[in-house]
Formats: structure tokens, C-alpha cells, sequence
């Protein structure tokens, strides 16, 4: 079977939580809870670099503002780790090539990577800082659902990614006005902030 489903999947995963992806690979094939994953991810170095930069993210994510700033920096990072996750998986399995594996994995992290950092945009525009929480926490309660299920279930869990992904954008095209004003806040403040 194509190992194309998992990449998407974990992906899309990526974009939203990239530390939380590489953790859990890494546990389950540790554990042998599946024989799917990649030796690279399950090393004890890589699982707890993992774990504590999961940790940093999983409080900067639930802080506004905190939490744009944070989004820019992973720009890169997400789509990075996508790939890379991405070609692991299909170089573990052969059935891809692992090029084509790391542009799928690394894209469709992208993707779903400004989906996050736009619907973050709009949330930080809301003056209570209880919709950041909710958000982040749904985010990584998400992550670790789909990565669970991708393991038994790839294209189940793919369909499901794709589906979200789809929803994601939409929802990002609904909410840019409130992201221009997020921006022009943002803008306004810097002025401010710059005596020169």
C-alpha cells in the first residue's frame, strides 16, 4: 500500500504542530505500537528535543500575540520538519520516492501551516485571551487524534486531513478582514513603539 496517505497526513500535521508529530512517531514505534516509523524519529536525542520544544510550543500557542510571533518563526520550521517526516516515512516504506515524499509532506505543511498562523491572526484580534486557549488545545488534541489514526487508518485519516485542510483555507478567506486588522494593529503599534 502507498505510504502517500500517511505523508499528507502527517503533513497537514505538521503545519499545525510539527514537534507533536515527531514526539508521537517517535513513541509509537519506541513503544512497537506500529513497525511504520522511521528509526531516525524514534532515537531517545530526537524524542526528547521533541518533547521539550512540544512543551515550549504548547505554552507560546496559548498566549495571544505570543503566539503570532512564534507562527512567523516555524514559517520555515513546520514545512521543514513536514518534509523531512515526509521523506522518512517514505523511505521506510520504498513505495514513494522520498523527493516526491518531502515535497507532498513539506507543502501540505505549509498549507496547513498559514491556515493556523491566519485563524491565529483573527483569533488575536478578540480581546479575551480564552479563545487562544481553546483554539491551541483543540489544535494539539487534533494533531495527536490524526497521527493515531493515520497509523491503523492512512487514508481514512488523509480524507479527513484534506477535508480540514479545505475547511481551513475557507475559513482564512472568511476571516482576512479581521487579519488586516490584526496586521494594521500591529502596524499602528510598532509606529508607536519607534521614537524615531
Amino acid at each position: 500500500m502507498s505510504v502517500l496517505p500517511l505523508v499528507f497526513t502527517s503533513g497537514w500535521a505538521s503545519g499545525i504542530n510539527a514537534y507533536a508529530v515527531v514526539l508521537l512517531f517517535g513513541v509509537f514505534g519506541a513503544t512497537g505500537l506500529t513497525d511504520d516509523v522511521p528509526a531516525p524519529l524514534q532515537r531517545t536525542d530526537v524524542l526528547i528535543a521533541a518533547g521539550l520544544l512540544f512543551l515550549c510550543e504548547a505554552v507560546a500557542d496559548k498566549i495571544p500575540y505570543v503566539d503570532s510571533v512564534w507562527d512567523a518563526v516555524h514559517t520555515v520550521i513546520r514545512p521543514v520538519s513536514g518534509a523531512v517526516v515526509g521523506a522518512l516515512l517514505a523511505g521506510q516504506s520504498g513505495s514513494l520516492p522520498d523527493l516526491a515524499a518531502g515535497a507532498v509532506g513539506g507543502s501540505t505543511a505549509l498549507v496547513s501551516h498559514l491556515v493556523k498562523a491566519g485563524t491565529r491572526m483573527a483569533v488575536n484580534t478578540s480581546p479575551e485571551p480564552f479563545s487562544n486557549i481553546v483554539l491551541s488545545t483543540l489544535e494539539d488534541l487534533g494533531v495527536a487524534g490524526i497521527i493515531t489514526f493515520a497509523l491503523f487508518h492512512p487514508v481514512a485519516a488523509a480524507s479527513i486531513a484534506a477535508t480540514l485542510l479545505v475547511l481551513g483555507v475557507v475559513t482564512v478567506v472568511f476571516l482576512a478582514s479581521r487579519i488586516r486588522r490584526f496586521l494594521r494593529r500591529r502596524a499602528r503599534g510598532r509606529v508607536v513603539s519607534d521614537p524615531g
